[in-house]
């Protein structure tokens, strides 16, 4: 005998839960190119003597870059979208600070494994240079006990799957939790590409925990 399910269901609902969030914010035309053209030459000027990158090669700066001048327009855009998420958030008014913010640079052919940023609440990048063949960041699924069974499915969907590919232009802000693992692809393209990234820590909590890992 079949059972037909409406005869017996009053009502049904999918319920969401513990959410990861990646929130994306894109620069005006004019302050990203302005911004941008205070990093290129100040990281012109970081590597003036080191060797030109060769394919498949990656060069990272020191985590001190939001220290820097050239950097301060970049470190007010970081401030108020971070000043956003804590309000989206609902987190008090506490304060916060950048722990550590450097430039990944990645020839042709060059990627970045997956990773997260330990002993940080949360963290981001921007984008300076990201052409087609290096304008995407993956993000992978931070429950790592989905990994137990994967069924093969019929359509990928937002439910299912353990990966989410974000396109980015010249001029995206990224911000993230901290523990969610990343990963760039090797770069497909011609040209390097160019991103800043950044940690954000409560102020009062980087003097009793660990330092921040990069």
């Amino acid at each position: 005998m079949t059972v037909r399910t409406d005869q017996w269901i009053e009502a049904s609902d999918v319920i969401p839960m513990f959410p990861t969030l990646v929130w994306k914010v894109q620069l005006k035309t004019e302050k990203r190119e302005a911004i941008n053209a205070m990093i290129l030459a100040a990281l012109a000027a970081i590597r003036r003597d080191l060797p030109q990158l060769g394919p498949g090669q990656g060069w990272q700066s020191d985590q001190t870059l939001h220290q820097l001048e050239e950097f301060r327009d970049l470190r007010l855009c970081i401030d108020n979208a971070v000043k956003s998420v804590m309000r989206f958030l609902k987190i008090s008014d506490a304060a916060f600070e950048i722990t550590g913010c450097w430039a990944n640079v990645l020839a042709e052919g060059a990627a970045h494994k997956a990773h997260s940023h330990p002993n940080n609440y949360l963290s981001g990048v921007y984008y300076v240079q990201a052409h087609c063949g290096s304008d995407a960041i993956n993000f992978h699924d931070p429950r790592n006990q989905t990994g137990v069974i994967r069924p093969p499915v019929t359509e990928l969907t937002a439910e299912n799957i353990d990966q989410v590919v974000v396109r980015v232009t010249s001029g995206t802000l990224l911000v993230f939790p901290s523990y969610l693992q990343h990963s760039v692809d090797a770069n497909s393209s011609d040209r390097e590409r160019i991103s800043i990234s950044f940690n954000i820590m409560f102020s009062s909590f980087t003097e009793k925990f660990s330092r921040p890992l990069w």
